[in-house]
This record gives C-alpha cells, structure tokens and sequence, in this order.
C-alpha cells in the first residue's frame, strides 16, 4: 500500500516500485534453495534464528535507504533471509507432530503464512494515509514486530529435527560414559557442501519428475500471483470502482483474511474426522489422500470466486458482494494451501522438505515476476478479463485434487522418492 508514496519520494513510477515487492519475492525463492539443506546439518533452530537476525538488519536498510537501488537490494535480501521461515515451517511441523494431531495443527500454521500477508496491507493503508506518518513507517513497524518475535525464539525457541537431536544425545552418552561407539547416522552424513551438491539438482527433478509437485505447484503458483498481484490489482478492483482511499482500499484485505481465519476455525473438525478416520489408533498413519478433501472442495469454489470477483466489479453492484468473492478466495487459499502441503508431507516422508523448497521455489519466483506485470496487466485487460483469465486457468486446475485422490497410490508406487503406500 505504500506504493505510490514510495514511487513519488524515489521518483519513479509505480511498475517501477513493484520491483521492490518483486525483487523481495525472488528473495525467498532464492533462499528456499539454502534452507532445506542448512536446516538438515545445523538444525532447524539455528537456521530460523541466524537468518532472522540477518533479516532485521535489511529491514532496517529497508526504512533508512535514500534511493530505490538501495530499496530494491535490501527488500531482495528481506526476502532471502525471511525464506527460512517459509521454506522449512512445513517440516518444523512434521518434527512435532504425529500425522493424526497435524490435522488440527498445520491449519493454524497455514493461517499464519496465508493471513499475514493480507493482514499487512490493512495496518499499511492507515499508516500511508496519516499525514504525520511517512511510508516508511511500515519498515519500522515491520521491523519492531519481527525483533520481539525473534527474541522470543531465541528465548524459548526449542530443536526439533530428531536426527540432530539423537546426535546430541549420542555425543552425551560418549561424553559421559567414554565409549566412541554411541554415534549418530547424522554425524556421518554429508556436510552443508555435501547435502548441497545432492540436493540442489532434487527440486528441478521434483518439479519435472513428479506430478504431484508439478501440480500442486502450480495450484499454489496461481495462488500466490493471485495475493501478490492483488496489491496492485486492489487499486483498480476497489480503488478506482468504489473511489475509495488508500486506507479504506487496504483494509479490503481484510475480507481474504477472515475467509482464511473461517476455514481455520474447522481445524478441530478435520482432527476428530482424522482420528475416526484411523479409528482412535494412537500414532497411526494416515493415508495422505485423506489430506485433499479440502483442496477438492476449494477446487470448485476457485474459480467461481475469480469469475464472481471480475464481472461483479461495476459500480452499480454493491461493494459487499466483491468482499463476499474475497471472502471465499481466502478460504480456497487456505484450503489448498493445506491439503497440498500435509499430502507432499505425508507422500514424501524424509524427502518432504525437498518437495515443500521445490514448490517455495517456482512460486515465489513466479510470482515476483508476475507482480512486475499486475499494473500492465489490469490496466490493459482491465478487471473483468485478467480475473477471467485466471479463472480460466483455475477451471483446467480443478479436476487435479480429484484425480491425486483417485490415482495418488499408483503414482507413488512408480516415484523414485515417495513413500511407499504400504509403508
């Protein structure tokens, strides 16, 4: 939201500033690179914590820098070192949970990484429209929120990938007891250079490989063009059709969020039916077809939201009936946003994480670039035609969760790197 005050103190034009949002979203696709592995040879606690300290000092570059290039490297390197969180949360996830209770919890997790970047542009519109306020005050107020959180981590933050955990344990008991036999398999694997050199061919191979990730990547793909391209697009959707400020323009994201919050308020429902499911079997699995009835859903209501947002923007048709279209994006958002994730979790055990960095990868990636081409875009197709095309797109996607649900099992019995459904 605080584009066009950005874009006058640099003197540019407002496509010109996107590159600040774009170059923050090639930041994270960048870093989902590193993450992975570093979270699998230091752990998961050192990884979060070293790149979020390095991330408050780029945000405090963000809120002092006197130029755009200035602006444009530092919101690439927010990006980068904020992709940690982003890339391995999915994991951290499936360290603390068994698969039953992560029905209920990865939800709430969800919430967070879906809600958040709606939440952002609400407090941004108020804060731009207060003339003793600068724009750069969401910087600050970024980077005020991000400290507390990171010296809460650093307080009670806890280790959570069981591997280093057992290597800790194993260097205890040789300490304690001078046998050299107690050794961990993690002490022998690979080093950070080493995992690096296996794994970084792995996303491609994921993305062209395996159709699951191929899909739902490209499920999320749309997704998060769609979020990303909104903070532009909310200017010719509400702005320009209602003539509402900036402020009142921001606080339009707030109808995506509550519709993620309404789906998250199921979370308790999805894990009394996954215990029913595995008949209250304490630490059963749970097979990850199971994981998609959401996706299946929202597969549906995607594109009637598109279509509903697009040709409901007159100025003759209430306001409230493109915030109810926002409304029910938020919910698909979450909803596939769930299902994908807990299913790559779930189908690829220990190569999860790669799956879960490959999707961070394309879609951020993607989605930076297309955020460069949001203004162009609703500018030239206007409303009715860019949400039409993207409903489009959503129509070839929607049979994709019914047919993972109907072949899952055969496509993991021929991938190399899936779990076996057996197992």
């Amino acid at each position: 939201m605080a584009n066009k005050n950005a874009s006058k103190e640099f003197g540019v034009s407002q496509v010109a500033e996107n590159l600040s949002t774009s170059m923050y979203l090639f930041g994270i696709g960048s870093g989902a690179f590193f993450a992975g592995p570093l979270s699998e040879t230091v752990g998961r606690n050192p990884t979060y914590l070293v790149s979020t300290f390095c991330y408050l000092f780029f945000v405090l570059g963000s809120a002092l820098t006197p130029t755009f290039g200035g602006q444009v490297v530092c919101r690439f390197f927010v990006g980068l070192f904020s992709s940690a969180t982003l890339s391995i949360n999915g994991s951290s996830v499936r360290d603390q949970f068994r698969p039953v209770k992560r029905a209920f919890a990865f939800p709430i997790i969800a919430w967070a990484n879906v809600a958040a970047p709606m939440i952002a542009p609400i407090a941004g519109g108020w804060i731009v429209s207060n003339p003793n306020l600068s724009w750069r005050w969401t910087e600050w107020i970024a980077l005020i929120i991000s400290s507390l959180a990171f010296l809460i981590s650093f307080l009670f933050l806890p280790e959570t990938y069981l591997p280093l955990l057992l290597d800790w344990k194993a260097k205890h008991l040789r300490r304690i007891t001078g046998d050299d036999r107690y050794v961990s398999e993690h002490s022998e694997s690979s080093s950070f250079v080493g995992r690096l050199k296996h794994v970084g061919p792995l996303p491609a191979k994921f993305l062209t490989q395996e159709p699951v990730i191929a899909v739902f990547g490209g499920y999320l793909v749309l997704l998060y063009v769609l979020l990303f391209t909104f903070l532009s697009g909310f200017d010719y959707i509400f702005k320009e059709t209602y003539e509402l400020s900036t402020s009142l323009t921001g606080s339009c994201f707030a109808s995506i969020a509550a519709g993620a919050t309404f789906f998250t308020l199921f979370a308790p429902g999805l894990y009394s039916w996954a215990r029913w499911k595995t008949e209250y079997v304490r630490g059963s699995s749970i097979e990850p077809e199971f994981r998609l009835w959401p996706a299946i859903v929202a597969a549906f209501l995607l594109p009637i939201s598109l279509f509903w947002l697009g040709w409901g923007d007159q100025q003759n048709i209430s306001i409230w009936s493109n915030l109810g279209a926002c409304f029910v994006f938020g919910m698909v958002v979450i909803a596939i946003y769930v299902s994908s994730y807990e299913y790559i979790i779930d189908s690829y055990g220990d190569h999860a994480a790669i799956g879960l960095a490959s999707i961070t990868i394309v879609r951020y990636l993607v989605a930076g670039g297309m955020v460069m081409a949001a203004r162009p875009m609703y500018r030239s197709l206007g409303t009715h035609w860019t949400m039409t095309l993207l409903g489009c797109v959503a129509v070839i996607l929607l049979p994709a969760p019914l047919v993972f649900w109907r072949y899952g099992k055969k496509l993991r019995l021929k991938s190399p790197y899936a779990k076996s459904p057996e197992k």
